[in-house]
């Protein structure tokens, strides 16, 4: 049984690359928070970059920026996937077990939609599909 419509079958990869887009907009804004203070965050003022935090800090901003572009999607969603892993695990779970009590909503959420890219690539509209057309 066929269950996906011309309409569903369109616009998949469309909503693909929109959701990358947007996940790598707002994971850009990680990095450049810790690095460049933009937007000013006040927890990063004073952060070393050859601290944990500071190599997260290169990983958000390099890696944000690949993401949004769609290029190298799935090495680079797998290496943040993991590291999200990590800073959950190193920075929240210790606080609590439930995610809404030790604020690592988010980090969970970036980790498993880093993940899905990691298995469905950059989508119809990022510089990997581009890359392959040529």
């Amino acid at each position: 049984m066929k269950t996906d419509t011309g309409f569903i079958v369109t616009w998949k990869p469309r909503v693909l690359s929109l959701l990358r887009f947007i996940i790598g907009f707002l994971y850009l804004q990680h990095g450049t928070a810790k690095l460049f203070a933009v937007p000013h965050v006040a927890m990063y003022d004073g952060l070393q970059l050859m601290s944990l935090i500071g190599f997260a800090g290169v990983l958000e901003l390099v890696g944000g920026v690949l993401i949004l572009v769609g290029l190298f999607t799935r090495p680079v969603a797998f290496i943040l996937s993991g590291q999200m892993a990590v800073a959950y695990f190193m920075a929240h779970a210790p606080k609590n077990f439930l995610p809404i009590l030790n604020g690592g909503e988010l980090a969970v959420m970036y980790c498993f939609i880093f993940l899905y890219l990691w298995l469905a690539g950059g989508g119809s509209i990022s510089l990997d599909a581009k890359l392959r057309r040529e």
